[in-house]
Protein backbone atom coordinates (compact mmCIF):
# COMPACT_ATOMS: atom_id res chain seq x y z
CA UNK A 1 0.00 0.00 0.00
CA UNK A 2 1.54 3.31 -1.04
CA UNK A 3 1.11 6.51 0.90
CA UNK A 4 1.62 9.59 -1.32
CA UNK A 5 1.83 13.14 0.01
CA UNK A 6 -0.22 15.11 0.95
CA UNK A 7 -1.69 12.84 3.69
CA UNK A 8 -3.17 9.71 2.13
CA UNK A 9 -6.81 8.66 2.15
CA UNK A 10 -5.89 4.97 2.46
CA UNK A 11 -3.65 3.46 5.10
CA UNK A 12 -2.73 -0.22 5.44
CA UNK A 13 -4.18 -2.01 8.42
CA UNK A 14 -3.62 -5.27 10.22
CA UNK A 15 -6.89 -6.97 10.94
CA UNK A 16 -10.21 -7.17 9.12
CA UNK A 17 -12.92 -5.27 10.97
CA UNK A 18 -10.57 -3.87 13.61
CA UNK A 19 -11.58 -0.30 14.52
CA UNK A 20 -8.53 1.88 15.01
CA UNK A 21 -10.36 5.01 16.11
CA UNK A 22 -14.02 5.81 16.11
CA UNK A 23 -16.05 8.85 17.07
CA UNK A 24 -19.49 8.44 15.49
CA UNK A 25 -20.95 11.34 17.44
CA UNK A 26 -18.38 13.60 15.79
CA UNK A 27 -19.03 12.26 12.29
CA UNK A 28 -15.71 10.62 11.40
CA UNK A 29 -13.76 7.45 12.05
CA UNK A 30 -10.75 5.37 11.06
CA UNK A 31 -11.39 1.70 10.39
CA UNK A 32 -10.37 -1.31 8.34
CA UNK A 33 -12.68 -2.03 5.48
CA UNK A 34 -11.30 -4.67 3.11
CA UNK A 35 -8.58 -7.18 2.49
CA UNK A 36 -6.39 -6.86 -0.59
CA UNK A 37 -5.76 -9.91 -2.84
CA UNK A 38 -2.17 -10.15 -1.61
CA UNK A 39 -3.34 -10.54 1.98
CA UNK A 40 -2.76 -7.00 3.20
CA UNK A 41 -5.66 -5.36 5.00
CA UNK A 42 -6.76 -1.90 3.99
CA UNK A 43 -7.57 0.78 6.57
CA UNK A 44 -9.81 3.56 5.37
CA UNK A 45 -9.92 6.98 6.99
CA UNK A 46 -13.34 8.59 6.81
CA UNK A 47 -12.52 12.21 7.54
CA UNK A 48 -15.17 14.85 6.81
CA UNK A 49 -13.77 18.30 6.14
CA UNK A 50 -15.08 21.27 8.11
CA UNK A 51 -17.03 22.32 5.04
CA UNK A 52 -18.98 19.03 5.14
CA UNK A 53 -20.14 19.27 8.74
CA UNK A 54 -23.70 19.49 7.39
CA UNK A 55 -23.60 15.71 6.98
CA UNK A 56 -24.11 14.98 10.66
CA UNK A 57 -27.49 13.95 12.09
CA UNK A 58 -28.16 17.16 13.93
CA UNK A 59 -27.66 19.23 10.80
CA UNK A 60 -29.92 16.95 8.77
CA UNK A 61 -32.64 17.30 11.42
CA UNK A 62 -32.23 21.06 11.43
CA UNK A 63 -32.52 21.16 7.65
CA UNK A 64 -35.73 19.12 7.85
CA UNK A 65 -37.10 21.50 10.45
CA UNK A 66 -36.18 24.47 8.30
CA UNK A 67 -38.07 22.86 5.42
CA UNK A 68 -41.13 22.45 7.61
CA UNK A 69 -40.88 26.05 8.79
CA UNK A 70 -40.73 27.15 5.16
CA UNK A 71 -43.83 25.10 4.33
CA UNK A 72 -45.72 26.59 7.28
CA UNK A 73 -44.63 30.07 6.23
CA UNK A 74 -45.86 29.53 2.67
CA UNK A 75 -49.18 28.14 3.94
CA UNK A 76 -49.62 31.17 6.18
CA UNK A 77 -48.97 33.51 3.24
CA UNK A 78 -51.59 31.75 1.09
CA UNK A 79 -54.04 31.78 3.98
CA UNK A 80 -53.43 35.48 4.60
CA UNK A 81 -54.08 36.39 0.95
CA UNK A 82 -57.23 34.29 0.75
CA UNK A 83 -58.56 35.61 4.05
CA UNK A 84 -58.03 39.21 2.99
CA UNK A 85 -59.87 38.59 -0.29
CA UNK A 86 -62.78 36.81 1.42
CA UNK A 87 -63.01 39.46 4.13
CA UNK A 88 -63.48 42.15 1.52
CA UNK A 89 -66.28 40.06 -0.03
CA UNK A 90 -68.03 39.49 3.32
CA UNK A 91 -67.92 43.20 4.07
CA UNK A 92 -69.60 44.00 0.75
CA UNK A 93 -72.26 41.34 1.49
CA UNK A 94 -72.90 42.89 4.88
CA UNK A 95 -74.33 46.02 3.24
CA UNK A 96 -76.54 43.90 0.96
CA UNK A 97 -77.90 41.84 3.87
CA UNK A 98 -78.77 44.95 5.84
CA UNK A 99 -80.69 46.29 2.83
CA UNK A 100 -82.58 43.02 2.52
CA UNK A 101 -83.39 43.00 6.20
CA UNK A 102 -84.83 46.51 5.97
CA UNK A 103 -86.96 45.60 2.90
CA UNK A 104 -88.34 42.48 4.59
CA UNK A 105 -89.27 44.41 7.73
CA UNK A 106 -91.07 47.08 5.66
CA UNK A 107 -93.04 44.51 3.63
CA UNK A 108 -95.25 43.59 6.62
CA UNK A 109 -96.06 40.17 5.14
CA UNK A 110 -97.14 41.40 1.68
CA UNK A 111 -94.92 41.80 -1.39
CA UNK A 112 -95.69 43.00 -4.85
CA UNK A 113 -94.48 41.02 -7.83
CA UNK A 114 -91.92 43.69 -8.54
CA UNK A 115 -90.64 43.72 -4.97
CA UNK A 116 -90.49 39.94 -4.92
CA UNK A 117 -88.35 39.89 -8.08
CA UNK A 118 -86.01 42.50 -6.63
CA UNK A 119 -85.56 40.39 -3.46
CA UNK A 120 -84.95 37.31 -5.58
CA UNK A 121 -82.24 39.11 -7.53
CA UNK A 122 -80.63 40.31 -4.33
CA UNK A 123 -80.73 36.81 -2.84
CA UNK A 124 -78.93 35.44 -5.90
CA UNK A 125 -76.07 37.82 -5.10
CA UNK A 126 -75.73 36.13 -1.73
CA UNK A 127 -75.33 32.62 -3.14
CA UNK A 128 -71.48 32.76 -3.28
CA UNK A 129 -71.44 33.60 0.40
CA UNK A 130 -72.15 29.96 1.22
CA UNK A 131 -68.92 28.75 -0.42
CA UNK A 132 -66.96 31.56 1.22
CA UNK A 133 -68.20 30.48 4.63
CA UNK A 134 -67.27 26.89 3.83
CA UNK A 135 -63.79 28.10 2.93
CA UNK A 136 -63.64 29.87 6.28
CA UNK A 137 -64.39 26.56 7.98
CA UNK A 138 -61.59 24.87 6.02
CA UNK A 139 -59.22 27.73 6.84
CA UNK A 140 -60.07 27.32 10.49
CA UNK A 141 -59.02 23.67 10.28
CA UNK A 142 -55.83 24.75 8.49
CA UNK A 143 -55.06 27.19 11.28
CA UNK A 144 -55.51 24.42 13.86
CA UNK A 145 -53.15 22.16 11.86
CA UNK A 146 -50.55 24.90 11.45
CA UNK A 147 -50.73 25.67 15.15
CA UNK A 148 -50.01 22.00 15.90
CA UNK A 149 -47.09 21.98 13.45
CA UNK A 150 -45.63 25.08 15.06
CA UNK A 151 -45.97 23.44 18.47
CA UNK A 152 -44.15 20.33 17.21
CA UNK A 153 -41.44 22.45 15.62
CA UNK A 154 -40.94 24.32 18.86
CA UNK A 155 -40.57 21.06 20.75
CA UNK A 156 -38.04 19.71 18.24
CA UNK A 157 -36.01 22.90 18.29
CA UNK A 158 -36.09 22.91 22.08
CA UNK A 159 -34.75 19.33 22.13
CA UNK A 160 -31.92 20.25 19.75
CA UNK A 161 -31.16 23.37 21.74
CA UNK A 162 -31.03 21.32 24.93
CA UNK A 163 -28.52 18.98 23.27
CA UNK A 164 -26.41 21.56 21.46
CA UNK A 165 -27.25 24.81 23.15
CA UNK A 166 -24.49 24.42 25.71
CA UNK A 167 -22.00 24.96 22.92
CA UNK A 168 -21.78 28.43 21.42
CA UNK A 169 -20.04 29.02 18.12
CA UNK A 170 -16.62 29.44 19.72
CA UNK A 171 -17.07 26.29 21.82
CA UNK A 172 -18.11 24.31 18.77
CA UNK A 173 -15.13 25.71 16.86
CA UNK A 174 -12.80 24.61 19.67
CA UNK A 175 -14.36 21.15 19.64
CA UNK A 176 -13.81 20.89 15.88
CA UNK A 177 -10.18 21.99 16.23
CA UNK A 178 -9.62 19.50 19.05
CA UNK A 179 -11.08 16.72 16.92
CA UNK A 180 -8.89 17.75 13.99
CA UNK A 181 -5.83 17.63 16.25
CA UNK A 182 -6.77 14.14 17.51
CA UNK A 183 -7.36 12.93 13.98
CA UNK A 184 -4.16 14.54 12.72
CA UNK A 185 -2.13 12.84 15.45
CA UNK A 186 -3.78 9.49 14.75
CA UNK A 187 -3.34 9.76 10.99
CA UNK A 188 0.29 10.80 11.40
CA UNK A 189 1.02 7.81 13.61
CA UNK A 190 -0.65 5.44 11.19
CA UNK A 191 0.92 7.20 8.21
CA UNK A 192 4.55 6.67 9.22
CA UNK A 193 6.45 4.40 6.91
CA UNK A 194 9.59 3.69 4.97
CA UNK A 195 10.66 6.10 2.24
CA UNK A 196 10.34 4.42 -1.15
CA UNK A 197 10.10 7.30 -3.58
CA UNK A 198 10.66 11.01 -4.17
CA UNK A 199 8.61 12.88 -6.77
CA UNK A 200 9.83 15.16 -9.50
CA UNK A 201 10.80 18.62 -8.26
CA UNK A 202 8.30 21.46 -8.03
CA UNK A 203 10.02 24.82 -8.36
CA UNK A 204 8.20 27.35 -6.20
CA UNK A 205 10.43 30.36 -6.75
CA UNK A 206 13.92 31.47 -7.80
CA UNK A 207 15.11 33.97 -5.20
CA UNK A 208 18.28 34.80 -3.33
CA UNK A 209 21.86 33.55 -3.47
CA UNK A 210 23.21 30.09 -4.13
CA UNK A 211 22.80 29.05 -0.48
CA UNK A 212 19.92 29.52 1.97
CA UNK A 213 16.87 27.96 3.57
CA UNK A 214 13.11 28.35 3.51
CA UNK A 215 10.42 26.57 5.51
CA UNK A 216 6.94 26.51 7.01
CA UNK A 217 5.98 25.70 10.60
CA UNK A 218 5.67 21.93 10.96
CA UNK A 219 3.28 22.32 13.92
CA UNK A 220 1.05 25.10 12.61
CA UNK A 221 -2.66 24.44 11.92
CA UNK A 222 -3.67 23.96 8.29
CA UNK A 223 -4.97 27.54 8.06
CA UNK A 224 -1.49 28.91 8.87
CA UNK A 225 0.56 28.87 5.66
CA UNK A 226 3.30 31.34 6.59
CA UNK A 227 6.68 30.92 4.93
CA UNK A 228 10.06 31.87 6.43
CA UNK A 229 13.02 32.77 4.22
CA UNK A 230 16.70 33.01 5.25
CA UNK A 231 19.22 33.87 2.53
CA UNK A 232 22.88 32.91 2.93
CA UNK A 233 24.74 30.40 5.10
CA UNK A 234 26.71 32.43 7.64
CA UNK A 235 26.54 35.65 9.68
CA UNK A 236 22.95 36.31 8.55
CA UNK A 237 20.39 37.84 10.91
CA UNK A 238 17.47 38.81 8.67
CA UNK A 239 14.48 36.43 8.51
CA UNK A 240 11.57 37.27 6.21
CA UNK A 241 8.12 36.01 7.20
CA UNK A 242 5.60 35.84 4.35
CA UNK A 243 1.90 35.63 5.17
CA UNK A 244 1.16 32.79 2.72
CA UNK A 245 2.91 30.63 0.14
CA UNK A 246 1.22 32.71 -2.55
CA UNK A 247 2.70 35.86 -1.04
CA UNK A 248 6.12 34.21 -0.97
CA UNK A 249 5.84 33.36 -4.66
CA UNK A 250 4.87 36.97 -5.46
CA UNK A 251 7.34 38.50 -3.00
CA UNK A 252 4.68 40.49 -1.14
CA UNK A 253 3.05 40.81 2.32
CA UNK A 254 6.05 40.00 4.50
CA UNK A 255 7.56 41.24 7.73
CA UNK A 256 11.19 41.15 8.83
CA UNK A 257 12.70 39.61 11.96
CA UNK A 258 16.22 40.67 12.96
CA UNK A 259 17.82 37.92 15.02
CA UNK A 260 19.82 39.06 18.06
CA UNK A 261 22.62 36.60 17.12
CA UNK A 262 23.73 35.61 13.59
CA UNK A 263 23.25 32.12 12.22
CA UNK A 264 25.61 29.54 10.75
CA UNK A 265 24.72 27.03 8.03
CA UNK A 266 21.30 26.38 6.51
CA UNK A 267 19.98 23.71 8.87
CA UNK A 268 17.35 25.90 10.53
CA UNK A 269 13.81 24.76 11.30
CA UNK A 270 10.58 26.45 12.43
CA UNK A 271 8.72 24.41 15.03
CA UNK A 272 5.62 25.50 16.95
CA UNK A 273 6.15 29.21 16.41
CA UNK A 274 9.90 29.29 17.09
CA UNK A 275 13.04 29.23 14.95
CA UNK A 276 15.78 26.79 15.95
CA UNK A 277 19.22 27.61 14.56
CA UNK A 278 22.98 27.33 15.15
CA UNK A 279 24.62 30.48 16.51
CA UNK A 280 27.51 31.59 14.30
CA UNK A 281 31.01 30.39 15.35
CA UNK A 282 29.66 28.24 18.20
CA UNK A 283 27.92 24.95 18.95
CA UNK A 284 25.06 26.85 20.60
CA UNK A 285 21.45 26.05 19.67
CA UNK A 286 19.19 29.13 19.74
CA UNK A 287 15.40 29.07 20.09
CA UNK A 288 13.95 32.34 18.81
CA UNK A 289 10.23 33.00 19.30
CA UNK A 290 8.68 34.92 16.39
CA UNK A 291 5.66 36.40 18.17
CA UNK A 292 7.60 37.85 21.10
CA UNK A 293 10.67 38.54 18.93
CA UNK A 294 12.91 37.20 21.65
CA UNK A 295 15.27 34.30 22.42
CA UNK A 296 13.46 31.88 24.72
CA UNK A 297 16.42 29.60 25.39
CA UNK A 298 19.90 28.80 24.06
CA UNK A 299 22.17 25.90 24.94
CA UNK A 300 25.44 24.35 23.79
CA UNK A 301 25.22 20.98 22.09
CA UNK A 302 27.85 18.93 23.98
CA UNK A 303 30.87 18.12 21.84
CA UNK A 304 29.26 19.22 18.58
CA UNK A 305 31.65 20.44 15.90
CA UNK A 306 31.14 23.89 14.39
CA UNK A 307 32.70 26.47 12.08
CA UNK A 308 33.16 24.01 9.18
CA UNK A 309 34.74 21.31 11.35
CA UNK A 310 32.26 18.61 10.31
CA UNK A 311 30.04 20.04 7.54
CA UNK A 312 28.16 18.25 4.80
CA UNK A 313 30.05 17.69 1.56
CA UNK A 314 29.16 21.15 0.25
CA UNK A 315 30.66 22.97 3.29
CA UNK A 316 28.84 26.19 4.14
CA UNK A 317 29.14 25.94 7.97
CA UNK A 318 26.63 23.09 7.81
CA UNK A 319 28.03 21.40 10.95
CA UNK A 320 24.68 21.41 12.75
CA UNK A 321 21.37 20.54 11.08
CA UNK A 322 18.03 20.77 12.91
CA UNK A 323 15.02 18.75 11.80
CA UNK A 324 11.43 18.01 12.76
CA UNK A 325 9.49 14.86 11.93
CA UNK A 326 6.33 13.18 13.24
CA UNK A 327 7.95 12.51 16.62
CA UNK A 328 9.57 15.87 17.38
CA UNK A 329 12.77 17.92 17.20
CA UNK A 330 16.14 16.48 16.17
CA UNK A 331 19.74 17.66 15.76
CA UNK A 332 22.18 16.09 13.30
CA UNK A 333 25.85 16.86 13.86
CA UNK A 334 29.24 15.26 14.55
CA UNK A 335 31.70 15.16 17.45
CA UNK A 336 35.39 14.35 17.70
CA UNK A 337 34.47 11.45 19.94
CA UNK A 338 32.41 9.96 17.08
CA UNK A 339 35.31 10.33 14.64
CA UNK A 340 33.35 12.50 12.22
CA UNK A 341 30.41 10.14 11.94
CA UNK A 342 26.87 11.53 11.95
CA UNK A 343 25.25 11.76 15.38
CA UNK A 344 21.46 11.99 15.68
CA UNK A 345 20.08 13.51 18.90
CA UNK A 346 16.50 13.92 20.02
CA UNK A 347 16.11 17.38 21.63
CA UNK A 348 13.61 18.65 24.16
CA UNK A 349 12.06 21.62 22.30
CA UNK A 350 11.50 23.55 25.55
CA UNK A 351 14.92 23.20 27.18
CA UNK A 352 17.06 22.13 24.17
CA UNK A 353 18.52 19.35 26.30
CA UNK A 354 19.56 16.14 24.58
CA UNK A 355 17.04 13.40 25.31
CA UNK A 356 18.92 10.60 23.55
CA UNK A 357 21.66 10.23 20.93
CA UNK A 358 22.60 7.66 18.26
CA UNK A 359 25.91 7.20 16.42
CA UNK A 360 24.97 6.28 12.85
CA UNK A 361 28.48 5.31 11.72
CA UNK A 362 28.09 7.32 8.49
CA UNK A 363 30.80 9.95 7.82
CA UNK A 364 29.20 13.37 7.68
CA UNK A 365 31.63 14.82 5.14
CA UNK A 366 30.47 12.10 2.70
CA UNK A 367 26.84 13.16 3.04
CA UNK A 368 25.28 15.69 0.70
CA UNK A 369 22.31 16.44 2.98
CA UNK A 370 20.03 14.59 5.41
CA UNK A 371 16.44 14.61 6.68
CA UNK A 372 14.28 12.77 9.23
CA UNK A 373 11.00 10.93 8.52
CA UNK A 374 9.25 8.93 11.25
CA UNK A 375 12.39 8.59 13.37
CA UNK A 376 14.52 7.46 10.42
CA UNK A 377 17.50 9.53 9.25
CA UNK A 378 17.85 9.52 5.45
CA UNK A 379 21.19 10.64 3.97
CA UNK A 380 21.97 11.61 0.38
CA UNK A 381 25.29 10.63 -1.15
CA UNK A 382 25.85 13.99 -2.81
CA UNK A 383 24.61 17.56 -3.08
CA UNK A 384 25.29 17.63 -6.84
CA UNK A 385 23.56 16.21 -9.91
CA UNK A 386 22.93 12.46 -9.74
CA UNK A 387 22.34 12.51 -6.00
CA UNK A 388 20.13 9.86 -4.39
CA UNK A 389 19.00 8.82 -0.91
CA UNK A 390 21.76 6.37 -0.13
CA UNK A 391 21.64 5.58 3.59
CA UNK A 392 18.95 5.16 6.26
CA UNK A 393 19.41 4.94 10.02
CA UNK A 394 16.49 3.62 12.15
CA UNK A 395 16.50 5.14 15.64
CA UNK A 396 13.84 2.73 16.92
CA UNK A 397 16.12 -0.28 16.33
CA UNK A 398 19.54 1.47 16.25
CA UNK A 399 20.18 -0.16 12.88
CA UNK A 400 20.92 1.03 9.36
CA UNK A 401 20.67 -0.01 5.74
CA UNK A 402 21.85 1.26 2.39
CA UNK A 403 19.10 2.47 0.10
CA UNK A 404 18.73 3.50 -3.52
CA UNK A 405 16.03 6.17 -3.82
CA UNK A 406 16.84 8.53 -6.70
CA UNK A 407 15.57 12.07 -6.99
CA UNK A 408 16.03 14.71 -9.65
CA UNK A 409 18.54 17.38 -8.56
CA UNK A 410 17.30 19.86 -11.14
CA UNK A 411 19.61 22.79 -10.40
CA UNK A 412 22.66 20.69 -9.44
CA UNK A 413 23.52 22.18 -6.03
CA UNK A 414 21.39 21.43 -2.94
CA UNK A 415 22.36 23.38 0.18
CA UNK A 416 19.26 22.66 2.28
CA UNK A 417 16.99 19.61 2.43
CA UNK A 418 14.29 19.24 5.11
CA UNK A 419 11.16 17.14 5.57
CA UNK A 420 7.89 18.74 6.64
CA UNK A 421 5.63 16.13 8.33
CA UNK A 422 2.54 18.35 8.10
CA UNK A 423 2.74 18.45 4.32
CA UNK A 424 4.63 15.19 3.68
CA UNK A 425 7.05 17.13 1.49
CA UNK A 426 10.78 17.84 1.20
CA UNK A 427 11.78 21.51 1.19
CA UNK A 428 15.02 22.24 -0.66
CA UNK A 429 17.18 25.22 -1.55
CA UNK A 430 18.77 24.31 -4.87
CA UNK A 431 21.22 26.81 -6.35
CA UNK A 432 19.03 29.84 -5.58
CA UNK A 433 15.75 28.02 -6.29
CA UNK A 434 13.16 27.10 -3.66
CA UNK A 435 11.94 23.61 -4.57
CA UNK A 436 9.46 21.05 -3.18
CA UNK A 437 9.41 17.25 -3.51
CA UNK A 438 6.56 14.97 -2.47
CA UNK A 439 7.50 11.66 -0.86
CA UNK A 440 6.05 8.16 -1.00
CA UNK A 441 6.04 6.06 2.15
CA UNK A 442 5.35 2.35 2.55
CA UNK A 443 3.79 1.19 5.78
CA UNK A 444 2.99 -2.30 7.07
CA UNK A 445 1.24 -2.76 10.41
CA UNK A 446 1.81 -6.02 12.25
CA UNK A 447 -1.04 -8.35 13.14
CA UNK A 448 -0.75 -7.16 16.73
CA UNK A 449 -1.67 -3.69 15.56
CA UNK A 450 1.63 -2.03 16.43
CA UNK A 451 3.18 0.03 13.61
Amino acid sequence: VWLPAPPPPIIPACKEGWTLFQSPEEGWQLYTSAQAPDGKCICTAVIPAQSTCSRDGRSRELRQLMGKVQNVSQSMEVLELRTYRDLQYVRSMETLMRSLDARLRAADGSLSAKSFQELKDRMSELLPLSSVLEQYKADTRTIVRLREEVRNLSSSLAAIQEEMGAYGYEDLQRRVMALEARLHACAQKLGCGKLTGVSNPITVRAMGSRFGSWMTDTMAPSADSRVWYMDGYYKGRRVLEFRTLGDFIKGQNFIQHLLPQPWAGTGHVVYNGSLFYNKYQSNVVVKYHFRSRSVLVQRSLPGAGYNNTFPYSWGGFSDMDFMVDESGLWAVYTTNQNAGNIVVSRLDPHTLEVVRSWDTGYPKRSAGEAFMICGVLYVTNSHLAGAKVYFAYFTNTSSYEYTDVPFHNQYSHISMLDYNPRERALYTWNNGHQVLYNVTLFHVISTAGDP
